[in-house]
């Protein structure tokens, strides 16, 4: 819509016009996603994620003017939906109901998100030119929000000592390792890529883990 546009005419943020948009947008960033999974960023061509849109190729321009901004987007929603599940960590939540919360809702995006996290994976092997800002920012500063909270609960005699680094650093190996090994992990399990089932046993068995080794019982709800 131009600028032009009157405000009276725009749509609100509920809107059919503005629901349409996202839409659209979503439906492309999927497209883009899994192109980029299989292409890498190199490889990608705007007219192949328009093949696999299922759009022409001007639908794509119109909402995205560049591969470079297309690539970015994919790159900083996926990062965006793993930094709302730190929300998790508070100092006023129970640490293990926290941590069972993040780990079991960590593993579900790999399952639901197994591309974009691949797609995230590749990016940080090349040195993750297009998202370096946003690790050294937003990822930082959540993560030292949350060595924070860890710090508060230790001193509550909550937790045993632990660096909350390490430990984010630790699962999310664990975790992503689901989506961005599919093959391995289905291989090793004799399982078939996707199974519920399979992330759920290995949510439960990570959390018993972690929580274990930091001294806390395995919340039953």
């Amino acid at each position: 819509m131009s600028p032009e546009t009157q405000i009276e005419n725009r749509p609100t943020k509920r809107g059919p016009r503005h629901v349409a948009r996202q839409a659209m947008e979503e439906r492309i960033l999927d497209a883009a996603a899994w192109v980029f999974s299989q292409s890498g960023y190199d490889g990608a061509t705007m007219a192949e994620i328009a093949i696999k849109a299922d759009l022409p190729k001007a639908n794509v321009h119109y909402y995205f003017k560049s591969k470079a901004g297309l690539y970015s987007t994919v790159l900083s929603k996926i990062l965006a939906t793993w930094l709302d599940q730190m929300n998790a960590f508070t100092a006023d939540q129970d640490p293990a109901m926290a941590l069972k919360r993040y780990i079991h809702g960590k593993i579900e995006l790999s399952r639901v998100y197994p591309i974009p996290s691949r797609v995230f994976a590749n990016e940080l092997l090349h040195g993750a030119p297009f998202i370096d800002r946003e690790l050294a920012t937003d990822l930082r500063d959540e993560v030292d929000r949350i060595a924070e909270v860890f710090k508060t609960w230790k001193e509550r005699g909550r937790i045993r000592p632990v660096d909350a680094r390490h430990l984010l650093i630790t699962l999310w190996a664990a975790t992503q390792t689901y989506a961005d090994f599919e093959v391995q992990v289905d291989t090793v399990l004799r399982a078939k890529a996707g199974e519920k089932a399979v992330f759920q046993a290995g949510a439960e068995q990570l959390t018993e883990i972690v929580l274990r080794g930091l001294g806390l019982e395995v919340p039953r709800e």
